[in-house]
Parts: structure tokens; sequence; C-alpha cells
């Protein structure tokens, strides 16, 4: 409930072309819900970091093991604060996964949401991506936000961006889709979750200092 009502606070807010886009909790069955001339649109909440400490992936098992309990902990709890979160859109279209559901199950994104983000802004570049089919079945979602910088500004996501909105500052060295988006080892393991989490940091200030000047 906490979780739902930070969202609902945060995001309940002016669009890019000055619609407001106010979100409700108090509709049965769903988590956040919104009605208006723009759509209607069901959201749930997705966790945009992710440790891998919990999840039995055979080819990471030996290289999470190397890593101190401590650091591993700090991670997932960084995680799970609001810089951490996002919505998505949750009504399924044609049986087929959804936005947070297509992400987590592909093999050439695995969770990862700054490759995830990569993929958005292939989708409003018109360009391919292993999650174009997915972003393609939300489009009316994704126009809300007019193009990758409206979605970015409005997401509060500028320090995964760089300055001009062309590039993803990766947690990993991007070479491409066709790369494992996994971890090949202990040092490329930390330096995922040194960059994850200083993105996380980085994100939950930028909620702060929007939350102070918009008195939420």
């Amino acid at each position: 409930p906490t979780l739902r009502r930070y969202h609902k606070l945060l995001w309940s807010k002016p669009l890019p072309d000055g619609s407001r886009f106010n979100l409700s909790d108090q509709e049965t069955g769903k988590y956040l819900y919104h009605h208006s001339v723009k759509g209607e649109f069901w959201l749930s909440s997705d966790t945009i970091g992710h440790s891998y400490s919990r999840v039995k992936i055979k080819k990471l098992l030996p290289i999470i093991s190397q890593v101190a309990p401590s650091d591993l902990d700090s991670f997932r709890n960084l995680v799970q604060t609001i810089g951490g979160k996002l919505i998505f859109p949750s009504n399924c279209i044609d049986r087929k996964p959804t936005i947070n559901g297509g992400r987590g199950i592909h093999h050439q994104i695995k969770d990862r949401f700054d490759l995830t983000l990569e993929c958005i802004r292939r989708y409003y570049q018109k360009e391919n991506s292993p999650l174009v089919e997915t972003l393609e079945r939300y489009a009316d979602f994704f126009r809300l936000f007019v193009d990758f910088r409206g979605y970015v500004e409005f997401f509060l996501l500028q320090d995964l961006v760089s300055s001009d909105y062309t590039t993803i500052n990766f947690w990993m060295p991007f070479e491409g889709f066709e790369h494992s988006p996994l971890p090949a080892d202990k040092e490329r393991y930390l330096e995922y979750r040194k960059h994850c989490m200083a993105f996380l940091e980085a994100r939950n200030q930028r909620i702060q200092a929007y939350c102070l000047d918009h008195n939420i």
C-alpha cells in the first residue's frame, strides 16, 4: 500500500503536452488506473534494479557466492527504495507478456533496466530491439510522453542517460544485444553493482528534490 501511494503521488502530474495524468488507486482489482481522453491505462509497480542475489540463475550462482554478504544486502536494500521502482502498463494484450514480464524473461535483457531503457529509446527512434514487439503493444502508453526525452523526464530517469538523451549510461559495457546481459565474473558483477547503485542513489535524490519542489 505504501509503494502504491508513493507511485500515485509521484506520477499523477502533467504530461509533456500539459494534460494531467491522474492516477487512481480506488478501482477494485486495479493497482493504479487512469482514464481520460488520453485513454485507459492499468498500471503496476516494477523493480528497476536487480541484484540477482536471490534468483537461481545457474550461470550466476558461483559469481554471487564470491560477493560479500554485506555488499549483497546493501544492493538489495537500495533496490527496494522508491528510486528502484517504476510503473508500467499491467494489462495483458493478446495473451502476450506485459513489458514487465517481457523484459524479465527475454534472454537478451534478463530484467536489466538499463537495457530495457535502451529498447525504449530505440522504440521512440523507430529502431529494432529485443523488446520492440512488446513495446509496440503498448504504443498508446508511450505516446503519452511524446518522445524519449519526455518519457525520461516524466519518470525522473535522467541519471541513466546522456545529457543530450541520445545514449544510455549502461551499468556494464554494452557491446550489442547479441552478448549476454549477465555479468561474466565477480569483477564485472561488482562493476554492474556499482553503476546500478549509483543510478538508484541519484534517482532517489532526484525524486526527493522533485517532491520538495512540488510540495509532495
